[in-house]
């Protein structure tokens, strides 16, 4: 997944980012508004979280235009300002969260996750695919107690696949939140079918894994029967 940090306090955005990094979280940072604008307008983010101390911008009203064009993303509020109603302000303009500064790291990422939880409304942390079940707290896949060895990018991939199971997903939406923002000069949507095609392989060793589907000229699914 990915995240926006949008924080003019560029320490504790750099450090923000480089924890978020480390827990598998791709990572943009917008020092102010301005910044953050001109990045929601071309990117999909997972996360956004959002400072509302901004040098040239309001933050809320930056909170009602990210909405607008990030529709699916989650936004956390990191702020100074700790009053009641400015919490309250700010979950009313449709923030997920609030979490006022100062603050632990693991909190934030513990948030986070919280949230993420319930946007993708996953009531555990695991997910079962076919007799696959996927960990999403330690990161791993297992059939039978066996452990599925996969790279990185491959879990992140199917594990973004299944948080979003039963909708179909292009491979520009994949490359973004697996490898972060598309460079025209870098793209190449082969590396998601590549990617799958791996899947496809390792997932095989064990079970069939066609509820991990193509949908032609679009990108792929994993399609999931409701308990």
């Amino acid at each position: 997944m990915n995240a926006l940090i949008i924080e003019d306090e560029k320490n504790l955005a750099n450090e923000i980012g480089d924890f978020l990094n480390k827990e598998h979280i791709i990572s943009d940072i917008a020092n102010t508004g301005k910044e953050a604008s001109e990045m929601l307008a071309v990117n999909l983010y997972d996360f956004v979280l959002l400072d509302l101390g901004l040098p040239d911008y309001d933050g809320l009203d930056l909170l009602r235009e990210a909405k607008k064009l990030n529709v699916d993303a989650a936004f956390i509020i990191i702020t100074a300002r700790g009053a009641i109603a400015d919490r309250i302000t700010g979950l009313d303009t449709g923030a997920d969260d609030y979490l006022p500064k100062p603050f632990a790291l693991a909190e934030l990422y513990a948030r986070m996750q919280a949230v993420a939880r319930r946007k993708f409304k996953v009531e555990t942390p695991e997910i079962n695919a076919g007799d696959f079940i996927i960990n999403l707290q330690a990161r791993k896949v297992m059939f039978n107690n066996i452990e599925v060895e996969l790279t990185k990018k491959e879990y992140d991939l199917l594990q973004y696949l299944l948080l979003n199971k039963n909708k179909v997903l292009s491979r520009i939406q994949l490359y973004e939140h697996i490898w972060g923002n598309i460079l025209d000069d870098q793209y190449d949507s082969n590396f998601i079918d590549v990617h799958i095609k791996n899947l496809r392989k390792k997932l095989g060793q064990y079970q069939s894994a066609d509820w991990l589907e193509t949908v032609r000229g679009i990108g792929y699914k994993a399609v999931i029967q409701k308990d």
